[in-house]
């Protein structure tokens, strides 16, 4: 297969430095042979340097910024290589390593896969380009690495070529997740996604919605922020501002870009927390600036700086107030530690990370601890070259140590284990002291099926290649005049929320909370966010729940509504409240008055039962219908008034279904027998014959009664029936619940309302004719001026009714009931017990025939001779007038003028002197 060879140069710097590149193997920064060789990609340096503004040649320059944490990780990697090589995890297999430096640039990183990726046993560095890279032997099986994810991005793509498995123990950017454009990355720590999840959490759940947000204006950054800032939307956290400083340190606009975003912090002074999504050297020049400024906020860490041992003892930290950061869940160090212990005694000959490592000790020995770190940090590898023959070399045991960021050591070991679990599956059916016996994407297969037992957990790669690990919560705390970097929490990433140690943990947590950093303070409850024209959601203005809504939790975006009828709630509520229940009760003012006149009236009922009883057989007890008649009058009379005791309390639904059918029934059957009543007199004291005759064919007072009362019965009986009463809810106060009684049916309402008008005008009517009775006997007049209050107050009824509501609309029908049923009881029956009482000269037979035969006297003079009936003797009478008028000649014109004591002469005729008396008789035993 044709294929063109790609050489890997090397850039000269200077024939005579000792860290400048004369061939390929110096641009390696640490490695060992091995059956099976292993890449490693780190920043030990964090800036190349550059001695113009842009390249002008191809050439690598040297770097500068010798970076204690990445030098650390690199000796991890060799640590688990070496713990490997001494077990039986990879038995007669040797596994060696070739780690380069890339000084966090993705250009030196870019050359250094380049030659991972040449051909293996090439006598030149020499990459082949195949169209199938399926049987093509690379020089190194797997990478471990990058530290930035920018560069990660840029390495992986060139790695996927061949299918390179990369594994990278830092690089955190949730894009990498992406298996179509990263198909051979692997990482040993969660993606950004689980921590910028769990720093939106941190925020929220401290009360804060206002921050600020610092990061590096490169890939990582911009992912970073990208992704913390949909978490901080979906957690209702507004960013106030947002900063981004240059990549590298040596961007001529690094130093004003820090002073513009120190002098944002300090003008927002409602922004009391920061993120900061940094390398350890940017937040390091920060981090100086702000103490300048005596900036003082709550600094929230990424996993980048949050355990940065560096920054933690920059001089007077402790005034840029509390940092809070998330770093990777740690393991043993023991062992490691111990590796660190004898690393002076190991040769510098392949490893020249540690040779400069060394070189650096000793220019800076004489300088105090953070001094000291600045130094060796600041130097570059041009100064050394200077320095380094002029000193001798000495070690500090305690330095390394004291620098660990076991969460970066445990995930780079981890990274190194799981690249040897897959490679010893790999190995299980082949011979792999052959470095051709198996091809990277071989690996990469079994490296996605890997488990590795850590702290007694199986922990495997998931679909995205990323190891769920979770994150310890760490706390900067000054303890005995240093800052120290504490354990507060631990966040689990699968369940979404912070675990805590013991009490004394969770009250560091609590304590964060007592600082604010909002945009607007904070709204009560029984308050409501009201946005504003600020395009950000938590700067708004703190207004009232509206009536019947409430809110009980600070910071509500809206008032929930009471959820039910039966609740209300005041303006500025924060709960609830149940609606009182209304109903005219019998406690009640109103309702005893009304029920006081009820019983007066029973009273009223019983006296003249009394009355009418004791005077059985006086003639007005009898002219008024008889005792019986007048005992269903009366007992009606009871039955409205006891009616009314079912509009009181608490309505139910006997009471509504009784009270309207009680009192229906019981005034139809009262107006019945008065109708009846009122047929009676007119039949008895009119002169009419016709009319007479029509009042004898309809005067039929039983089976009228019944007739009356059954159709009131019949419509009663319906209405309960098809559209019975019920208890209604009525909710129309505010603050109340009016207990009432729905009629069901308007209509039948109004029916049985019509079919009693209707009965109390036609005896309105047959009264009325009647009207002119003998003045002591008037019983028709009180009859008709009964009706007449009876139709005034249920006209007055129906509109006071209709625009009636409340607890005291039944009382508007009691009202108008009591009236009606007082005015027809006082106006039938008041008038007779005076005649009992106070004028019993006239309750007397004589009396009442004298009274009538007046009263027959006056009406027969208006009445033809032809048109009275009278008797035998009042004829016998006629013929012997018209004999002694024959006898005598004084007949004149037709007419005897001569008269018989005892007569009267009417119209001509002469009329007997009984037959008044005789007319007074029959009126009398007809009433």
């Amino acid at each position: 297969m044709a294929f063109v060879s790609v050489l890997i140069p090397c850039f000269v710097i200077g024939a005579d430095m000792a860290f400048s590149c004369q061939n390929t193997d110096d641009f390696v920064g640490a490695s060992s042979p091995g059956d099976i060789v292993i890449g490693g990609l780190f920043a030990v340096h964090s800036e190349m340097l550059r001695p113009e503004e842009y390249p002008i040649k191809p050439v690598i320059q040297n770097c500068a910024g010798f970076e204690i944490q990445i030098f650390l990780q690199t000796l991890a990697m060799i640590h688990a290589i070496e713990t490997i090589n001494n077990s039986t995890l990879l038995p007669g297999v040797t596994l060696g390593y070739e780690i380069y430096d890339t000084c966090a640039e993705v250009t030196k990183a870019m050359a250094s896969a380049l030659r991972f990726l040449s051909k293996f046993n090439s006598s030149e560095d020499v990459v082949e380009f195949k169209c199938n890279y399926t049987d093509y032997v690379p020089r190194i099986k797997a990478v471990v690495g990058a530290s930035y994810s920018e560069v990660s991005m840029a390495v992986s793509r060139l790695l996927a070529l061949q299918l390179t498995p990369q594994v990278s123990p830092a690089s955190s950017a949730e894009i990498l997740s992406d298996k179509i454009r990263f198909p051979s990355f692997f990482r040993t720590i969660p993606s950004d996604f689980h921590q910028t999840r769990a720093m939106a959490h941190l925020i929220c759940e401290s009360g804060w919605n206002w921050i600020g947000v610092i990061a590096t204006d490169d890939d990582n950054g911009r992912f970073a922020l990208e992704s913390f800032g949909v978490q901080a939307m979906a957690n209702n956290v507004c960013i106030a501002f947002k900063e981004m400083l240059p990549a590298y340190l040596s961007d001529t606009t690094f130093h004003t870009k820090v002073d513009h975003a120190i002098e944002k912090i300090v003008k927002e002074t409602r922004v009391n927390v920061i993120v900061v999504f940094m390398r350890q050297f940017h937040v390091l020049k920060l981090f100086k600036k702000a103490i300048e400024r005596n900036v003082n906020k709550i600094w929230i860490a990424s996993d980048n700086w949050s355990a940065a041992v560096k920054i933690s003892t920059i001089p007077n930290i402790r005034q840029l107030g509390t940092i809070v950061g998330f770093g990777f869940k740690s393991g043993d160090m023991s062992t490691f530690q111990d590796f660190l212990r004898n690393l002076h005694e190991k040769p510098t000959d392949n490893n020249k990370f540690l040779h400069e490592y060394i070189t650096l000790l000793s220019v800076c020995a004489h300088l105090e601890y953070h001094d000291f770190q600045m130094c060796i940090s600041n130097q570059s590898q041009d100064d050394l070259l200077q320095n380094v023959e002029n000193k001798h070399q000495i070690w500090r045991d305690d330095f390394l140590n004291a620098n660990i960021e076991s969460g970066f050591i445990h995930s780079t070991i981890l990274a190194v284990y799981a690249i040897a679990h897959a490679i010893k599956g790999q190995c299980k059916d082949r011979n792999c002291k052959d470095p051709s016996a198996f091809t990277p994407w071989e690996l990469l297969e079994k490296l996605k099926k890997v488990t590795v037992i850590d702290d007694d957990k199986e922990i495997k790669f998931d679909s995205n290649g990323d190891m769920s690990t979770s994150y310890d919560v760490l706390l900067w705390k000054e303890i005995d005049g240093h800052m120290e970097i504490t354990t507060m929490a631990e966040y689990d990433p699968e369940k979404g929320d912070f675990i805590f140690e013991d009490e004394e943990k969770k009250k560091e947590f609590l304590d964060l909370k007592k600082v604010q950093s909002t945009c607007s303070q904070h709204c009560r409850p029984g308050q409501m966010k009201k946005v504003t024209e600020s395009p950000h959601t938590c700067c708004y203005e703190c207004v009232y729940c509206p009536e019947n809504h409430y809110s009980n939790q600070t910071d509500m975006d809206y008032c929930y509504r009471c959820n039910n009828k039966t609740y209300w709630a005041p303006i500025n509520s924060t709960t609830c409240y149940r609606k009182t229940i209304h109903f005219l009760a019998w406690t009640d003012w109103f309702a005893v008055f009304l029920l006081l006149l009820s019983a007066f009236g029973v009273v009223l009922v019983l006296s003249i039962s009394v009355i009418f009883t004791k005077n059985l057989n006086t003639p007005v007890v009898k002219a008024s219908g008889g005792l019986t008649v007048c005992y269903i009058i009366l007992f009606s009379h009871f039955l409205i008034f006891l009616s009314t005791v079912f509009f009181i309390d608490e309505p139910t639904e006997f009471k509504c279904k009784t009270r309207q059918a009680l009192f229906g029934i019981s005034f139809a059957l009262c107006i019945s027998c008065i109708l009846i009543k009122s047929l009676k007199i007119l039949l008895a004291f009119s002169f009419d014959p016709k009319l007479q005759n029509i009042l004898k064919c309809v005067y039929k007072p039983v089976p009228t009664v019944i007739t009356c009362t059954g159709i009131q019965v019949i419509i009663c009986t319906f209405w309960l029936i098809f559209r019975t009463p019920f208890v209604k809810q009525n909710f129309s106060i505010p603050r109340a619940i009016i207990l009432e009684c729905n009629e069901g049916s308007i209509v039948a309402f109004g029916i049985m309302l019509g079919y009693i008008a209707a009965l109390a005008f036609i005896c309105f009517i047959f009264a009325f004719k009647g009207r002119k009775l003998p003045e002591n006997y008037n019983e028709a007049k009180f009859i008709t001026f009964g009706m007449l209050i009876y139709f005034i107050a249920w006209i007055v009824f129906i509109p006071v009714y209709a625009t009636t509501f409340g607890k005291y609309l039944p009382a508007v029908e009691i009202i108008v009931v009591l009236i009606s049923n007082y005015g027809i009881l006082c106006c039938t029956f008041l008038p007779k017990c005076y005649i009992i009482i106070y004028k019993q000269e006239t309750n007397t037979k004589s009396a009442f025939l004298k009274m009538i035969y007046t009263y027959s006297s006056k009406s027969a003079g208006s009445v033809a001779v032809s048109q009275i009936s009278l008797d035998s003797k009042s004829s016998s009478s006629r013929a012997t007038i018209s004999d002694s008028c024959k006898s005598e000649k004084n007949s004149v014109n037709g007419s005897c003028h001569s008269q018989v004591p005892g007569q009267r002469l009417i119209k001509g005729k002469v009329l007997p002197k009984n037959t008044a008396r005789t007319m007074a008789r029959k009126r009398l035993s007809s009433i």
